[in-house]
């Protein structure tokens, strides 16, 4: 979770934010939905629930208008184990050969990266990407125990869905969210890691959910990328990440041209920052 953000409101003015926000998250909760244990708070009290409103804040409001002319999309919905309807989005491969989940950053909505991932159609990859709980179109209270709970479900989903390959791609957060979804699994042929931090226990977290903490002893699967020129996950904070994979057989990208994913400078940059992630997964 960004320092920059939290940093910028006082003790004072975030804790009384932070209180009302979850008596009425509280109430909603009561009111919709029976009580999760799943969206307890794990990284504080105050500090969590805060700083997902405020990613929320910057991801802003639904807009169809961003995938009105997008072919082969359709909307998603699936209901997790604690009855909140996730929803997202579809890209349909003319002749898929498997699927590729991918897990955003967490400021970021399905609706706004759909038209950059059309691009995973041509490798003949479904494409599926779903708003965070409480994001967008997703009902439920943002919690990270939550969040990766929601993903090892939707893993599983999609694996049994008898797919011939399982691709998977987490973008900042969203690396994080897939590595302790995933864990020692093997049940996923590749995973992109693209600029997640090595570690979030420094930001309050419980260390067993910092990535670093959550690699399986045999990398082959796992390719990490780090943009040289990222001042939102700066490289130092990735450096230990990047030791510990390459140590384990995985490989990693570091680019001195790529910045945060979805951030780089023009499109011919983003295109081989995408075209470097279908190498790794098709190959």
């Amino acid at each position: 979770m960004n320092r920059t953000v939290i940093a910028g409101v006082s003790g004072i003015r975030r804790f009384a934010l932070v209180m009302v926000l979850s008596i009425e998250a509280c109430a909603m909760a009561h009111a919709n939905h029976p009580v999760s244990d799943l969206e307890d708070s794990v990284c504080g009290i105050v500090r969590e629930p805060l700083a997902f409103w405020q990613f929320r804040q910057v991801a802003g409001a639904l807009d169809a208008s961003r995938i009105r002319s997008i072919r082969n999309i359709e909307r998603l919905s699936f209901t997790t184990r604690d009855g909140r309807e996730l929803g997202g989005y579809k890209l349909r491969a003319d002749n898929p050969q498997g699927y590729l989940l991918v897990a955003q950053g967490n400021a970021v909505l399905a609706d706004q990266i759909m038209g950059v991932l059309t691009f995973f159609q041509g490798y003949g990859l479904d494409v599926y990407v779903y708003d965070y709980r409480g994001y967008g179109l997703s009902e439920g209270k943002s919690r990270l125990k939550a969040i990766v709970s929601d993903y090892r479900e939707i893993v599983a989903a999609l694996n049994a869905q008898g797919y011939g390959r399982r691709y998977l791609y987490g973008m900042s957060m969203g690396g994080v969210i897939l590595t302790n979804a995933i864990g020692p699994s093997e049940e996923y042929d590749a995973l992109v890691l693209d600029s997640p931090p090595s570690r979030i226990s420094g930001l309050g977290c419980p260390e067993n959910y910092d990535p670093v903490r959550n690699l399986p002893q045999d990398g082959a699967k796992l390719m990490l990328i780090i943009g040289l020129k990222d001042r939102v996950v700066p490289p130092e904070d990735i450096e230990e990440l990047s030791q510990v994979l390459a140590q384990r057989g995985g490989r990693v990208l570091k680019s001195p041209e790529f910045a945060h994913p979805l951030m780089d400078l023009d499109s011919t940059i983003l295109r081989r920052r995408l075209q470097s992630v279908a190498d790794f997964l098709v190959r």
